[in-house]
């Protein structure tokens, strides 16, 4: 099997269609078909099925992503290490959460990428840091920015580059938000608005409300940081969440911090990569300029 197969089966792979497979990478139809039944026959089991007009991976299939991806991954930083720092190209694959790609990176991609103009990079959105883990465990990652509590490393090497602030806040004329004295029980009986499960500082507002015996009864859960701002903001509930995400409506006065502080151990911004990894001098560069504008706090060009 070679590269050109295993690229038109993860092409496939993601969008279900060989129509749209083939137009994305400039085959004819006929092309995408003879590569996925040559590789189904060098596999001896179909990757592929239809389920009435529906086409669908099969157990195999689902198999055999995580091996083509790690095979077109090892391909691509054996071509980086050959031609070492004259490599024009190549991509970078690199996780992360929402608030980081809005509010922390934006820099980072510019400094790099007037470095390496010819490297692509790609952002997969990292719902939750076991999700990101695993990515980079399985070689789906190159590299992926984590926002948790210290953890042990395992096969995993972990940066830390800064500590981050969770603020509970609330709309700028909540009942809540002129109280003296706030406790968290204050929030038992109101509208409290969450980020996806496995999130960060969602488990933290969580565990320290279970710590409390605080036990919210109306909680709705979002699929997006902004949506749950916007909703705070709207007055329609409290949420916890990092101060970047927060800090310019706080400035503004459209909400307000409630004033909560979690005895529970700190999150940080964390900088991960699989220990064995090769760090190809683009990584390496990715790596480098995350620690000079995330530890430093630079914002250079942002606004």
């Amino acid at each position: 099997m070679d590269e050109k197969q295993l690229l038109t089966f993860l092409t496939a792979a993601e969008t279900l269609n060989f129509t749209k497979t083939a137009s994305m990478l400039n085959f004819a139809q006929s092309s995408v078909t003879a590569q996925v039944k040559s590789l189904e026959t060098q596999l001896g089991r179909p990757l592929f099925e239809r389920l009435g007009r529906k086409l669908v991976l099969t157990e195999a299939g689902h198999q055999f992503k995580g091996y083509a991806e790690k095979m077109v991954k090892i391909s691509e930083e054996a071509r980086m290490a050959v031609n070492g720092e004259r490599g024009n190209g190549g991509r970078l694959t690199i996780g992360a959460q929402e608030s980081q790609c809005t509010y922390r990176l934006p820099p980072v991609l510019k400094a790099f990428k007037s470095r390496h103009p010819h490297v692509e990079l790609i952002f997969k959105p990292a719902h939750s840091d076991e999700y990101a883990r695993r990515d980079l465990m399985d070689g789906r990652l190159d590299a992926a920015f984590i926002m948790d509590r210290s953890s042990p490393r395992d096969s995993l090497t972990i940066e830390t580059l800064l500590q981050e602030d969770i603020k509970l806040v609330a709309a700028s004329d909540h009942p809540l938000a002129g109280s003296k004295g706030f406790q968290l029980s204050d929030i038992e009986r109101e509208p409290l608005l969450l980020t996806e499960d496995g999130c960060s500082y969602r488990n933290l507002l969580e565990q320290t409300c279970t710590a409390s015996e605080v036990y919210p009864v109306n909680k709705l859960e979002f699929g997006s940081i902004e949506a749950i701002k916007q909703c705070v903001i709207a007055g329609l509930g409290i949420a916890a969440l990092p101060q970047m995400v927060v800090e310019r409506e706080l400035t503004e006065g459209k909400i307000v911090d409630l004033g909560w502080k979690s005895p529970q151990p700190p999150i940080f911004t964390q900088l991960a990569w699989h220990k064995d990894k090769w760090l190809s001098p683009p990584l390496k560069d990715f790596i480098d300029i995350s620690r000079e504008f995330l530890k430093e706090g630079r914002t250079e060009g942002f606004v």
